[in-house]
């Protein structure tokens, strides 16, 4: 089993745009067993490969006990009233802000086949989705708070122990 240790804040991969997969291969292969091996630790619904430390677009996730992955994920759906939904992310450990979610959506991407992969869902796995496609435009959580959140949050992230 291979977990693979988590970017933190500040890593500039968490901050640079992910490249589309071209050719499915055994590096890329690897990297799903690696993301889904890694998004299975308790309390982790998604891990993008940014987060460790591969910039592609790929990412795994681990909501209501089903686990699985996409690559080239795009959000081409959300829906319904936005609304503030409590959010946190591994690599900004110990923080927990309210960022604006929208409660449905729904990403179109590709399976290690090349079949395509369609990811829909409402509630945290609306928010999943959202939140590691967020990951493969190199964009945290963090980004998405208001002025004076994101001020907060960032006094937080500083006076942190891992920081």
């Amino acid at each position: 089993m291979t977990v693979r240790a988590i970017r933190l804040f500040g890593d500039p991969v968490l901050k640079s745009r992910a490249s589309e997969i071209i050719d499915v291969d055994e590096g890329v292969r690897a990297l799903v067993r690696d993301l889904v091996e890694t998004v299975e630790l308790p309390g982790r619904a998604g891990v993008a490969a940014p987060q460790i430390g591969v910039g592609l677009r790929a990412f795994s996730y681990n909501v209501d006990g089903e686990i699985g992955y996409i690559l080239n994920p795009v959000l081409v759906e959300v829906s319904g009233e936005p609304q503030l939904t409590g959010e946190g992310c591994l690599s900004v450990p110990g923080l927990w802000h309210d960022v604006m979610r929208y409660p449905h959506a729904k990403v179109v991407g590709i399976d290690l086949d090349g079949n395509e992969l369609v990811l829909e869902g409402e509630g945290l796995m609306a928010q999943a989705l959202q939140h590691e496609t967020d990951h493969l435009d190199g964009m945290l959580y963090l980004d998405r708070l208001d002025k004076e959140r994101r001020r907060v949050a960032l006094r937080e992230v500083r006076e942190s122990d891992w920081f």
